[in-house]
């Protein structure tokens, strides 16, 4: 197994936010700036390069710095194609691992990918998937980038396009979290979950402002 230096890291950003009222909801404003950039503050210091997974590249996207990656046909391979074109650049880059985060979880442990990766390799298993209160999170998970050739086989031969679909084909180790009294996993899909975000931040902030 690798070690951190070895991981690469990507975002997935290629839904179509039907939910939030269409757009990027990684856009979407939290304590006064886009949900995206609390994601890559909390996942970039945990890799040694970051990539941003689009369904097309796009301007918009070029403020927040990242490399963006296509999904292999736009519109029609949904979330595995993602993982599918960053795994591919990953190993290009020289990685032998890539950890995968969502756009739209501002609250992801910052210790996320040496868990994965301590997971995967005690487990000796090329992916490692968190289960959080009795559920997998394929979205937070650590892919060894050996994969890249089967993963195309799954999604261009098979006709395969969600995470838990190849899984089920997949060996993969499980990296079981420990309950929280905040869902470290909190992801913002609709609006009244945004709300429950800003609430979340503020109270932490006036928590922190009464510590001091």
């Amino acid at each position: 197994m690798g070690n951190l230096a070895d991981i690469a890291g990507v975002i997935l950003a290629g839904g179509q936010s039907r939910r939030m009222g269409g757009g990027f909801k990684a856009f979407a404003d939290l304590a006064g700036k886009p949900m995206l950039q609390a994601v890559i503050d909390r996942i970039r210091p945990q890799t040694r390069s970051l990539m941003l997974s689009v369904e097309r590249v796009c301007p918009e996207w070029e403020m927040f710095g990242l490399e963006q990656v296509p999904d292999p046909r736009p519109g029609s391979h949904g979330p595995l194609g993602g993982l599918l074109a960053a795994l591919v650049r990953a190993k290009q880059s020289g990685a032998g691992f890539l950890a995968l985060v969502p756009c739209d979880a501002p609250f992801l442990p910052i210790h996320l990918v040496p868990a994965l990766e301590d997971t995967a390799a005690r487990q000796d298993q090329p992916v490692a998937v968190v289960r959080y209160a009795g559920r997998i999170q394929p979205v937070f998970s650590l892919w060894s980038t050996g994969l890249a050739e089967r993963l195309r086989e799954a999604v261009n031969n098979q006709q395969m396009a969600g995470f838990m679909q190849f899984l089920r084909v997949q060996e993969h180790a499980i990296l079981d979290w420990p309950e929280q009294v905040q869902n470290p996993f909190f992801n913002i899909n609709d609006r009244a979950a945004l709300e429950q975000a800003k609430q979340r931040v503020e109270q932490a902030t006036e928590a922190k402002q009464c510590s001091v």
